[in-house]
């Protein structure tokens, strides 16, 4: 076992919404011995770990280059919402008036199959739902919510 990390590549390099603060896409081998390519976070004047290697390696490549910063899409950020319980949901839907019994409406007018009773077991049985499951985005078009406006309900709902 080592007691240094090192950086032994930098694949890319991108910027963030923070003056200077970058996120390096690099290959390590950490304190354990284990080599693996990582994304390292690295602000400026960080004095630890990985940063020190990684600053002196900016500092010797200055023409390397660096991706500008790119916000996330909206598929990325609903990827990163977190899950839901079935009760935050409940409670998210019926703040917003839509009665849980509408969502049993919108699963009744659904065409016999397995597409209806899987959406049946989702929603009778799911103990937590997931913003990118196909389910949520069915019956939120069902009930005539927009992909932004399920969005909205779904942040809401997290305090719950």
């Amino acid at each position: 076992m080592s007691s240094n990390i090192s950086l032994n590549s930098v694949v890319a390099v991108a910027a963030t919404t923070e003056e200077n603060v970058l996120v390096v896409h690099c290959n390590i081998t950490d304190i354990e011995g284990q080599t693996y390519d990582t994304s390292y976070c690295s602000r400026p004047d960080d004095p630890y770990g990985l940063n020190p290697a990684v600053r002196a390696w900016l500092a010797t490549n200055p023409s390397f280059p660096i991706q500008p910063f790119a916000p996330p899409t909206a598929a990325e950020i609903r990827a990163g919402m977190p899950a839901l319980t079935a009760r935050q949901l409940r409670i998210g839907l019926v703040n917003n008036g839509f009665a849980p019994a509408r969502v049993d409406a919108v699963i009744e007018t659904m065409p016999e199959g397995p597409e209806k009773e899987t959406a049946r077991i989702e929603w009778e049985y799911a103990t937590t739902f997931v913003r990118g499951h196909p389910f949520i985005s069915v019956v939120g078009g069902a009930l005539g919510l927009s992909e932004a406006q399920i969005d909205e309900i779904w942040w809401t709902a997290i305090d719950f």
